[in-house]
């Protein structure tokens, strides 16, 4: 992400030297050549990206741009970029028809101090109830406070569905920065500037050629400027839709990236992948990256350092794999190549599988994000009150009053707002550390093209399948994990697989986890190596953290008590200091 740290000089719950202990956790993160600062009431530091790429600071005199995260400005990346979002910038106004990527922002100018991240927040800025400390990573936040205390919303958030969402950290009074607002660094304290950020409703009027040219317009608009920086560009290839898109938006824009599939053998995502590059005559590395072995005597060194690889808190809690993700990220960005990501596709597509009707958040909520079991929580969680802080969460998000039903259209506005910010910005969050990191889905310009596209072309991958054909007809006859080629309509069986999701009712789709549980036990993708003769190597096997807040006895999912074990493994990071 290269990274950021700022605090309050004089700070209050702070310890003695915040500046220090910074220094000293982002070292441990992998970060080297830190550049330190300090301007009147704030001291700070700046690092740059792990395995190297372009700029990310800009000292000219007084003034001064860091940028944690990957930001391209006028189509510039770099040196060029920050000199001229140094030039344009008139606090606190932004341009934002000029600003593209996802970062965290610090700009000095005319003595004056700012603070801000990209359209949708998706880049994790941590900061304490009081605006004294700003850290885009959160065990550097944590690491200051002399005292830290759970949030049982938080917690049970993550616990239950992965990350929380909104501003929410599993921390009290530790939030990420709302992405409508500027921040203003004062002598003695902050000050916020609102920023008034909308995306369109749908056009129903405007003609599929029209939609299909914009959105190839706008992808292309983001996209070149990196492939313009880049000499060598890491990117996915599945068997579905967005990684195909990716890809023809790179060759469109004259990249010839390294491509790559994971997955384990038998993977229909690897068989398809593969035949691509058959058909295309380009290589596809392989990469399973459950493929990795370590000693039980090794694992808790090896479980340290994925600690703070991952900075703590990944998303699905898995720093307890045997070092694939690891490995797997820094083979992306080796040497300062940049990364790119498929990511937050679905904006293109039918995400929700809803019904064409207007909804209350509280009903998106309950059909969303009750993925879970009360019996699995002690007598502390209280399910009513946790749906109801995520429905006024989702209705914050997308600006819709708390209890008025949502237009079906703007209920599509829940997936970039807040599904992407929360889930893929933890990801661009760490993994735009080792060097730049490209989800041009979630650009703000391409996410506002797309929320104009009419549900009926979203279905079943019409209007993706169809833009790709408009950009790489060749790339878009090749067949898919869908059953299907995207040069033509969607299979039988992919519009059935859809129609089966949508035709389920809410009141069912909001028990479906529960029912599955009572059926058989539950598991994820993502594994790791949870075995007693490694787990109880690193953490309590009685999870005295969770079991305040969690039947650890009852749970039945592996991917839930995997991630009840990162944090675990957090709470005994934090010892004494955290509170009850």
């Amino acid at each position: 992400m290269a990274g950021l740290f700022l605090h309050a000089q004089g700070a209050r719950g702070l310890v003695a030297d915040p500046h220090a202990a910074a220094t000293a956790q982002f070292t441990a993160l992998g970060f080297t050549h830190p550049h330190h600062f300090a301007f009147p009431g704030w001291h700070g530091l700046h690092v740059p990206y792990i395995l190297g790429g372009p700029d990310t600071l800009l000292v000219d005199g007084p003034d001064m741009v860091a940028v944690a995260g990957t930001l391209a400005f006028d189509g510039q990346l770099g040196q060029d970029a920050l000199r001229a979002l140094l030039t344009a910038f008139e606090p606190p106004r932004l341009d934002w028809s000029r600003l593209a990527g996802q970062f965290a922002v610090l700009i000095r100018k005319r003595g004056r101090n700012f603070l801000f991240t990209d359209w949708f927040g998706a880049f994790q800025l941590f900061h304490d109830e009081d605006g004294q400390v700003f850290s885009t990573s959160l065990l550097a936040a944590l690491d200051v406070q002399q005292r830290v205390r759970f949030s049982p919303q938080g917690l049970y958030e993550y616990a239950f569905n992965v990350t929380p969402i909104g501003d929410d950290t599993v921390f009290e009074g530790l939030r990420t920065l709302e992405p409508d607002r500027i921040v203003e660094l004062l002598p003695d304290g902050i000050r916020y500037h609102p920023v008034t950020r909308t995306l369109p409703g749908i056009d129903p009027a405007r003609a599929l050629p029209d939609r299909i040219a914009s959105a190839r317009t706008r992808l292309h608009a983001v996209v070149a400027p990196h492939v313009a920086a880049f000499d060598r560009i890491n990117s996915p290839l599945s068997g579905g839709l967005d990684s195909r898109l990716l890809l023809a938006a790179l060759r469109e824009a004259g990249a010839r990236p390294d491509l790559y599939v994971y997955g384990p053998p038998g993977s229909e995502d690897v068989a398809v992948a593969q035949a691509i590059g058959r058909a295309e005559g380009v290589p596809v590395a392989w990469i399973n990256k459950a493929d990795t072995h370590i000693a039980p005597d090794a694992f808790a060194d090896h479980v340290a350092r994925e600690f703070h690889v991952w900075d703590g808190l990944p998303n699905y809690g898995n720093i307890f794999d045997g070092g694939g993700n690891t490995a797997a990220a820094h083979a992306r960005h080796a040497n300062g190549a940049l990364a790119a990501s498929g990511g937050c596709g679905e904006i293109f597509r039918d995400f929700f599988y809803l019904p064409d009707r207007a909804m209350t958040a509280d009903a998106v909520a309950a059909t969303f994000f009750a993925r879970f079991l009360a019996t699995d929580a002690t007598a502390r969680f209280d399910p009513h009150a946790f749906l109801d802080r995520i429905a006024a969460k989702i209705a914050s998000a997308i600006a819709m009053p708390r209890h008025a039903r949502i237009p079906r259209d703007r209920i599509e506005h829940i997936y970039p707002a807040v599904r992407c910010r929360a889930l893929f910005g933890r990801e661009i969050s760490t993994e735009a550390r080792f060097g730049a990191y490209l989800m041009p889905f979630l650009d703000h310009g391409v996410v506002a093209d797309a929320m104009t596209l009419p549900l009926a072309l979203k279905r079943a991958g019409r209007f993706e399948a169809q833009l790709i054909a408009a950009i790489d007809p060749g790339l878009a006859a090749h067949p898919s994990a869908y059953g299907h080629d995207f040069s033509g309509p969607p299979s039988t069986r992919h519009r059935f697989s859809e129609w089966q999701s949508r035709i389920r009712p809410p009141w069912l789709r909001r028990q479906s986890y529960a029912l599955r549980r009572r059926l058989a036990a539950q598991g994820d993708e993502h594994g790791g190596l949870l075995a007693p003769e490694y787990m109880h190597r690193v953490i309590d096997p009685d999870f005295p953290v969770m079991r305040r807040w969690f039947e650890m006895d009852r749970v039945a999912d592996s991917g839930l008590w995997r991630r009840l074990a990162c944090l675990e493994y957090l709470g005994q990071w934090l010892g004494s200091r955290l509170a009850e």
